[in-house]
């Protein structure tokens, strides 16, 4: 790049400017064309259209250009790989704004108050099945399935309803739909997962399972009242046999030979700190798929069972018929253990269960704790209330445990 830029004297892209690149002159040229020829319109400089291109000198490339422009060119230079990483970003945004805006074309907003929109349909126009509510939700969700997102994030601004997806973690809006649907996007969650259409003042907790022609999930649905309307946040959890092992989660070489030593010592306590999204569940799931056999009896108490592993018997608490991760444990022990998964730490009780187990002798402990790292997780526990001769520290053999 750099010897291009010296010996043809054209500009680098400047790659933060990419970050945030508006959509509507990306979509001036069209996608198919942008694939094939490896250009993406960054910026309208009145005169003339900026295009970031792999090969600048391109003379058919640049004269094509300008007729669908209908503007002159000014090329700047781009890397491969940065250019298929923004054509795939923008042009995927322009589709999905594309289908939102076909999903909402019959849509007319009735102005009732300042606190809530309502939606009429034109029921000559759609049925019931094909209304603009149902088409929208429906395509979240499939985009959803299909970006391999956790978390759907609906949520209402001052002037439109903001759709986010969170992937590897981290959130990324996806569509902004306007704030008219809102409420019946609402309302369609809460008919689906069984809650109170006529409660909008409480927090509302439910559950939908759904089979989508991709795949089954099951999803978890939480409502919360904010000061521009409901907020809704969807889990989803994969239905299917659990796709991951430890050889794919990346660890380095060296930390998975000390990993896995530990998940194969016939008892103890392993516990995964880290902050929400950081793959907690995700690496204890991997573990428990690598060490199953028909020797161990492999038992899981979750909040919800996020991932289905076949020849583990899993257990999901459920706390409005008192089915809590206490209660669940204690009848646990019960069912002549040799390794237990607990979801989560929440509290002393959970914490003080895990750890007994684990003092028996004869039980492997899994379990996942909220800190920001690792070292954070003893402060947590004797936060939580253990005595601090049950969270040692220890050196032996100039290591550190």
């Amino acid at each position: 790049m750099e010897a291009l830029h010296q010996q043809l004297e054209y500009d680098i892209v400047d790659e933060n400017q990419l970050l945030e690149l508006d959509t509507e002159i990306v979509k001036l040229i069209p996608e198919p064309f942008a694939t094939q020829n490896r250009v993406i319109a960054i910026k309208d400089k009145g005169d003339s259209i900026v295009v970031a291109m792999t090969d600048p000198e391109n003379i058919v490339v640049l004269d094509s250009l300008k007729k669908i422009l209908g503007k002159s060119v000014t090329p700047v230079l781009i890397g491969e790989d940065v250019l298929t990483d923004t054509l795939e970003k923008y042009y995927k945004s322009i589709r999905t704004t594309s289908q939102v805006e076909d999903a909402v074309e019959n849509f007319e907003f009735v102005a009732v108050d300042e606190e809530e929109n309502e939606i009429t349909i034109d029921p000559k126009k759609t049925s019931d099945a094909d209304t603009p509510v149902v088409k929208l939700l429906n395509l979240i969700i499939t985009e959803a399935i299909k970006s391999n997102a956790t978390d759907i994030h609906i949520e209402p601004l001052t002037k439109n309803t903001r759709v986010r997806f969170r992937i590897d973690g981290a959130l990324r809006e996806v569509m902004s739909p306007p704030i008219g649907l809102h409420p019946g996007i609402v309302s369609l969650v809460k008919v689906m997962s069984k809650l109170n259409i006529a409660e909008r003042r409480l927090p509302q907790d439910g559950h939908i399972s759904l089979k989508t022609s991709i795949k089954s999930v099951d999803v978890r649905v939480s409502i919360v009242p904010t000061v521009t309307g409901e907020k809704v946040v969807m889990r989803l959890l994969d239905k299917g046999e659990f796709g991951f092992n430890l050889h794919t989660l990346g660890f380095t070489e060296r930390d998975l030979s000390i990993f896995q030593k530990w998940i194969h010592r016939p008892y103890g306590i392993t516990i995964v700190s880290g902050p929400t999204g950081s793959g907690k569940s995700t690496t204890l799931h991997a573990a428990l798929k690598e060490i199953r056999n028909i020797e161990n009896n492999i038992v899981t108490v979750e909040d919800p069972v996020e991932y289905r592993l076949d020849g583990i018997t899993q257990i999901e608490t459920k706390e409005k018929i008192g089915l809590t991760f206490g209660a669940s444990l204690r009848s646990v022990l019960r069912q002549d253990p040799d390794i237990v998964l607990i979801g989560e730490i929440r509290d002393h009780e959970t914490a003080d269960i895990a750890i007994k187990f684990s003092l028996t002798g004869h039980l492997l402990v899994f379990t996942t704790l909220h800190a920001n790292d690792a070292p954070a997780t003893i402060t947590r526990l004797l936060d939580i209330g253990i005595p601090p001769y049950l969270v040692a520290y220890q050196q032996t053999r100039g290591n550190r445990h």
